[in-house]
This record gives structure tokens, C-alpha cells and sequence, in this order.
């Protein structure tokens, strides 16, 4: 059987997972735990940019079979953008509610 040219997007893991890899204080591992998380989603937008612009530069010079795993690209690029905007606005949003506690 053929294999699929789509690439799936990976799940960056359990919470759980990142948990067991840092074997460190209680305050270090939630902070290496909320740092990892972004890390993952700063790296899959570098990633999905960097696998558009290669399909963009593909299409331009005639290389590219498909020309619609362009337009899947970009999908996966603004995708994974808008998560990582998301991811930022609820961490924004909870340290604004953490701080209208301690008023």
C-alpha cells in the first residue's frame, strides 16, 4: 500500500509525561512544565514556517508535483500559530486572575 504524503501532526505529549521528565523540585518542575509546553509550541511554528516557505520555494521554481500541499502548509502554519497565540492569551489571562486574587 502507498504511504500518504501528509505528514500528522504530532501531539506534544501528556502533561503527565512532561512531568516524569523532570526530576527536580516541586516549584522547578511547573515552571519547567509551563516553560516546556511553550517551548513545543514555539518549536512547531518554527517547524510549520520553515516546511511552508520550503513548499513555497518548491511551487516557485517548478520542483513540486502537488501544488496543493502548498495551501496544506500554509494551513498547518497558521494553525499552529494561532495555537501558540491561544496558548499565550490563557496564560496571560490566568496571571491576570492570579493577580485579582491577591488584591
Amino acid at each position: 500500500m502507498e504511504t500518504s504524503f501528509i505528514t500528522p501532526i504530532n501531539l506534544w505529549g501528556s502533561i503527565e509525561g512532561l512531568r516524569e521528565s523532570n526530576s527536580t523540585s516541586e516549584s522547578q518542575t511547573s515552571g519547567s512544565m509551563f516553560r516546556g509546553i511553550f517551548e513545543n509550541a514555539i518549536q512547531d511554528v518554527r517547524d510549520t514556517e520553515s516546511n511552508l516557505q520550503t513548499q513555497q520555494y518548491l511551487l516557485a521554481t517548478g520542483q513540486i508535483d502537488d501544488p496543493h500541499t502548498v495551501q496544506i502548509a500554509a494551513s498547518e502554519a497558521q494553525l499552529s500559530t494561532s495555537m501558540l497565540v491561544q496558548l499565550r492569551n490563557r496564560a496571560y489571562e490566568a496571571y491576570n486572575e492570579l493577580m485579582n486574587i491577591g488584591m
